[in-house]
């Protein structure tokens, strides 16, 4: 399954269209290298995305078998590693 379409359907990201333009922007990471929206994943894989406010690391534990998942199936989905807001004393100690 392609990266954005995981990150559609596990709920991660609202729309597949917002999932490709953080690949293209270069703010996901698998297993620690940037990647396309293209990119197949498996299970076990490590997904970073990096934005201005929030940073959430987690794993695939499983992939959906449909194009339809449940709220409750798709929180299976994935195992939450880091899950971190940023303030903007964050980002104005990075300029």
């Amino acid at each position: 399954m392609r990266i954005d379409q995981f990150l559609k359907l596990s709920r991660v990201v609202k729309r597949r269209s917002q999932a490709k333009i953080l690949c293209d922007e270069g703010v996901v990471r698998l297993n620690g290298s940037v990647v396309k929206a293209s990119k197949e994943v498996k299970e076990g894989d490590v997904i970073e995305i990096d934005t201005v406010n929030r940073y959430l690391k987690f794993k695939i534990e499983a992939i959906p078998a449909g194009k339809n998942v449940s709220k409750k199936t798709a929180r299976e989905l994935i195992r939450i590693i880091e899950d971190k807001k940023k303030s903007i004393s964050d980002i104005v100690d990075l300029i």
